[in-house]
């Protein structure tokens, strides 16, 4: 592992994992959003389809550990999704207190526009499919990372 004193200047703004994180997030948002936009779709809300086109119906509990969102934060994006006609939000017939999400006709038909996008970002960010595999790899390994320090911070 290298030593922080071999940075000439750790402070320095390009040397900040955050700050690369921060710009690259933005970024590659950018890229989607034209390719999203003629679904009407925003980006968090291709991430609860892309849950739901994996998982079917899950409830609202087990999609927000799948996306690692807060429950105040999804559930603006479920109304949403479902005032446009994507999912359908049920009490389980089992289970009262659970709240299950499912996919409508014109949900699951939304899957068929969008397996033309992950082709369609390979190409415009002109990478190759091993870079980003292992780039994807790198940032799974950050998160857990991130995750497992956070937790071990008594002020967490």
């Amino acid at each position: 592992m290298s030593d922080l004193r071999d940075i000439p200047d750790p402070l320095a703004l390009e040397s900040q994992v955050c700050f690369a994180l921060a710009v690259a997030s933005r970024s590659v948002l950018a890229v989607y959003r034209p390719l999203l936009e003629p679904m009407g779709l925003t980006h968090p809300q291709y991430l609860v389809m892309l849950a739901l086109w994996q998982h079917h119906q899950v409830s609202v509990k087990e999609l927000s550990g799948l996306l690692q969102l807060d429950a105040g934060t999804l559930s603006p994006l479920l109304k949403r999704l479902e005032a446009a006609g994507l999912v359908r939000r049920e009490r389980d017939s089992r289970d009262e207190r659970m709240l299950c999400v499912t996919l409508t006709a014109a949900g699951r038909d939304l899957r068929a526009q969008a397996e033309k996008i992950p082709a369609a970002i390979l190409d415009r960010l002109g990478m190759e499919l091993g870079e980003l595999q292992a780039l994807h790899q790198s940032l799974t390994r950050l998160i857990t990372a991130a995750h497992q320090a956070a937790s071990t911070d008594p002020r967490a």
